[in-house]
């Protein structure tokens, strides 16, 4: 049970740190679309984007509940490892 909070902990702690390194990825390309569409080099349909997001954004959701569920109903050992996840992760 100890192992598999330690391995949660990490992974969370790493999966804090990847996310962090998305949005600032996502962050820029939207500044240089901005900056792009203010000196007239390209058209950006601002709210096609804003709903492609959400829906990407929707997903992500699911599939992390449904990946927590997981983990979460095998017991003991999920249970340690779900609680080390959300321990690494707030630790980042």
């Amino acid at each position: 049970m100890g192992g598999s909070a330690l391995i949660g902990a990490v992974i969370g702690f790493a999966a804090k740190k990847v996310a962090k390194i998305i949005a600032i990825i996502i962050g820029l390309e939207l500044m240089l679309f901005k900056f792009l569409e203010s000196r007239g080099v390209l058209s950006v349909n601002w709210d096609a984007l804003t709903n492609a997001s959400e829906a990407a954004a929707d997903q992500g959701a699911k599939a992390t509940q449904t990946l927590i569920e997981t983990f979460v109903s095998t017991a003991g050992i999920g249970a340690s490892f779900a609680g080390g996840f959300v321990l690494g992760f707030k630790r980042a």
